[in-house]
């Protein structure tokens, strides 16, 4: 690239050697945690069997309706089979991890570092610390089967526009993303439809990439539902493309 007529200062001009020296070797040092968070995730989580990652709020509170509905749901899906993978922290997060932890399958919990609101909560069979949030996104997405997603605010809709991303795209295979609670969805999907699809800012089939159910045994049922009509393994295509999420 020609940066002719740029005064374009390296690092260390910009700064004494011996503090750039330092905030290169911090930065590189960085990369080794990442690095770690990514290694004892494949490890742990490689061999859980087919998932159902559950996303929701961290401030609904335990006599919220829809924590109850939260435990059922969860505790349905790891009788049959599916381990349950929350964010490991309070509200939806515990209310996936307590149903879980009283099925029969596996109960994970990707905790993460935060100033505020992350409290770990105790009904994990399988618990990971993240500092970095894109960390533990992937792993939120690279091991689940289907996606179930509750009233929650900024973090919840990051997570679930993150996955509708990654379907339309085609970086990761299209698989489940159940919303529950049509009175809180609602009006997004209308805003989606009105906005996004009608101004053509997205294909219309994009709308299919979700749906809502509100009955416990319906989502369970959706799920399977899926199943028995697609493979549940992924290919050795789609391997490979998960590898570069």
């Amino acid at each position: 690239m020609n940066d002719s007529g740029k005064r374009i200062l390296k690092l260390r001009q910009m700064m004494d050697k011996d503090k750039a020296t330092a905030l290169k070797a911090r930065e590189s040092w960085h990369m080794f945690t990442i690095m770690a968070e990514f290694v004892e995730s494949t490890e742990r989580l490689s061999a859980i069997g087919p998932a159902v990652t559950i996303f929701g709020s961290a401030r609904m509170a335990t006599d919220n309706p829809y924590y109850q509905v939260c435990v059922d749901v969860a505790k349905r899906l790891s009788d049959e089979g599916f381990a349950v993978i929350s964010g490991g922290g309070p509200g939806i997060m515990e209310a996936a991890n307590k149903g879980a932890f009283e099925g029969a399958s596996a109960s994970v919990g990707l905790n993460i570092e935060l100033p505020h609101e992350q409290t770990s909560n105790p009904w994990q069979n399988i618990a990971l610390n993240f500092r970095h949030f894109f960390a533990r996104k992937v792993a939120f997405v690279k091991y689940a089967d289907a996606y179930v997603v509750f009233p929650g605010g900024f973090g919840t809709m990051d997570e679930l526009m993150e996955v509708l991303t990654l379907m339309q795209t085609g970086k990761i295979k299209r698989i489940p993303v159940i919303l529950v609670g049509t009175g809180f969805w609602q009006g997004f999907l209308d805003w989606i439809k009105s906005q996004m699809s009608d101004q053509h800012l997205i294909a219309p089939v994009d709308l299919n990439l979700v749906q809502v159910i509100d009955e416990p045994s319906n989502i369970v049922d959706a799920i399977f539902a899926f199943f028995e009509a697609h493979d549940i393994e992924p290919s050795d295509e789609e391997r490979q493309r998960m590898l570069y999420l």
